[in-house]
């Protein structure tokens, strides 16, 4: 999971599994694969950059064996 902020200055953690795309419009707006909407503070190309650190920390640490 990777933490966010709403527009409103809340912070959450999202699961990056429902992520089904993230765009740049007047806020940066995350639509999950529900079809739900999430608008947050940080920009797509964080977004992007945090789930590629989640996801490294979880797939590398499971292939050294």
């Amino acid at each position: 999971m990777i933490k966010l902020t709403t527009l409103s200055g809340n912070e959450f953690y999202l699961n990056t599994e429902l992520v089904y795309k993230v765009e740049a419009l007047a806020d940066t707006v995350i639509t999950l694969v529900d079809g739900k909407t999430l608008r947050v503070t940080e920009s797509p190309e964080v977004i992007i950059d945090r789930i590629v650190q989640y996801k490294r920390k979880i797939y590398v640490g499971n292939l050294e064996v």
